[in-house]
């Protein structure tokens, strides 16, 4: 109940209606559509209409993020389609896309504080994908930091021996210098072969959340390393309602939750 009422803060802060608009010199293709469905029923509409922003010309494939007229981010359209639109989650479950390249646009990134409600697979092809690659950029930011600590719960345990990809990430994260926690269900013992500390349990914050938070310290956030955290939680079978944010005091609280109460 308590991550409940931590989501509820962090969406309390939700801001005005973002707009994501796609320009391409040729006009539109099936992958706008896929854009569109990708956001469909989300607080953030897609149009391809290139009025809606000053920031593209008719020379230009790009995807432009806007806020109250205000473009807060332009990014190759060729990214965002490497990023989502042309992958699904086994590019991150198998280890086809490595922790180097998780890399994502920032009209994605930029939808901070935007709260989404996204269905998994069979209900639906391409929605949890938006949270899947938001958790791996968290993990590569975090990689790069070499400091701080990183929070990541799985539901199962078992998850992070299962999946390729996430082994591969999480014992690049436990051979850096970052303090890397792990929560789920105990079906797995990660501390048998990865420098990490688990935290087991079941029930509610245990196999009903998925949190991936970046806290790092006083002195790398000095160096412009940015806090980062992701939190979703289970409605109902396979449907999350999920946020992330780059606020420093958010994160900072997000963690602390996490630390007292699981």
């Amino acid at each position: 109940m308590v991550l409940d009422a931590q989501f509820e803060t962090l969406a309390a802060a939700q801001p005005a209606d973002r707009h994501l608009t796609v320009v391409r010199r040729d006009g539109g293709t099936p992958l706008d559509s896929m854009l569109r469905r990708l956001f469909a029923d989300q607080p953030v509409s897609v149009s391809g209409d290139p009025a809606t922003t000053g920031a593209a010309t008719a020379d230009d494939d790009v995807a432009v993020l806007v806020e109250d007229g205000e473009v807060l981010a332009t990014s190759p359209l060729a990214a965002l389609e490497r990023a989502i639109l042309l992958v699904n989650s086994d590019l991150y479950t198998t280890g086809t896309l490595p922790l180097a390249d998780a890399d994502l646009p920032t009209v994605l990134t930029e939808l901070a504080d935007v709260p989404f409600r996204l269905r998994g697979y069979p209900l639906a092809h391409k929605e949890k994908l938006l949270l899947i690659a938001m958790s791996r950029q968290i993990e590569l930011r975090a990689h790069r930091a070499d400091a701080g600590e990183l929070h990541a719960s799985f539901q199962q345990l078992s998850r992070v021996n299962d999946e390729v990809g996430t082994r591969r990430t999480y014992r690049s994260l436990a051979e850096a210098p970052v303090d890397v926690h792990v929560y789920g269900e105990p079906d797995w013992n990660p501390e048998s072969a990865l420098d990490v500390t688990a935290h087991t349990g079941y029930g509610t914050g245990y196999s009903d959340s998925w949190f991936v938070v970046f806290d790092p310290p006083a002195s790398a956030v000095e160096r412009d390393v940015t806090p980062v955290g992701l939190l979703a939680l289970e409605t109902e079978p396979r449907v999350w309602r999920g946020i992330w944010t780059f606020r420093p005091d958010a994160v900072s609280d997000l963690a602390e939750t996490i630390r007292r109460q699981l």
